[in-house]
C-alpha cells in the first residue's frame, strides 16, 4: 500500500500556485466530456475553464457524473463563443493554440512555450472540431501525432495529453503548496 497522499483541499484549490493554462471549450455536445475537462484541470490545477458556445455549465448532471466535484473548485467562466472567450483571454496575456489537424499545424511534440508564457488550449466540438474562424485567430495549431487508422482522439482524452505535456514544458504547480 502506498503512503497516503498528500491532496489539497477544495478551500485551498483557490490561492494554491495554478498552472498557467486554459482550456477553451467550443460547443462540446458532451456534458460527460466537459466533466473529464474540469477533472483533468483539476488534476494539473490549471488556471481555469472558458465555456463556450452551447457547451454545458456546470451545475450539469452530466457534468457531474464525471467531474466528481472538481467542478466545483476549478475556475470557469462562460463565454458566447470561443472568439469571445479569446479577446478576453487575450487581454489577459494568454497565447492562443487550437487543439486541432490543420495545413498549418505543428505537433505537440514540437511545441515551445517560452518561460512566464501563459496559454490557453482551445478544443472543439466532437464532430466538427474548432471553427475555422476560431482557428484563424489563435497564435498556433497544435496536433497530437497519431499513429492508427482513425487519425482521431476523444476530445477529453486529448485535453490529458496537452495537460502533461504542457505540465512538463511548462512546470507543474509547486508541490509544497499542498497543506
Amino acid at each position: 500500500m502506498s503512503p497516503e497522499r498528500h491532496r489539497l483541499s477544495s478551500d485551498a484549490y483557490a490561492d494554491a500556485p495554478k498552472l498557467a493554462v486554459r482550456f477553451v471549450l467550443e460547443n462540446i455536445r458532451s456534458g460527460q466530456n466537459v466533466g473529464a475537462f474540469f477533472r483533468t484541470g483539476d488534476a494539473f490545477r490549471i488556471d481555469g475553464i472558458d465555456l463556450c458556445g452551447y457547451t454545458v455549465n456546470p451545475p450539469h448532471r452530466d457534468i457531474l457524473k464525471s467531474a466528481l466535484g472538481s467542478s466545483e473548485h476549478v475556475p470557469w467562466r462562460g463565454h458566447e463563443s470561443a472568439l469571445n472567450a479569446i479577446e478576453v483571454l487575450r487581454s489577459e496575456g494568454f497565447q492562443i493554440a487550437v487543439i486541432e489537424q490543420t495545413e498549418s499545424s505543428i505537433m505537440l511534440n514540437d511545441w515551445s512555450p517560452k518561460p512566464g508564457e501563459k496559454w490557453a488550449f482551445v478544443f472543439g466540438n466532437e464532430v466538427r472540431g474548432v471553427e475555422h474562424s476560431t482557428t484563424a485567430s489563435a497564435n498556433i495549431a497544435i496536433e497530437i501525432p497519431q499513429f492508427g487508422v482513425k487519425q482521431s482522439l476523444n476530445v477529453s482524452v486529448c485535453a490529458g495529453i496537452v495537460l502533461w505535456d504542457a505540465a512538463l514544458k511548462m512546470g507543474m504547480p509547486i508541490a509544497d503548496s499542498i497543506g
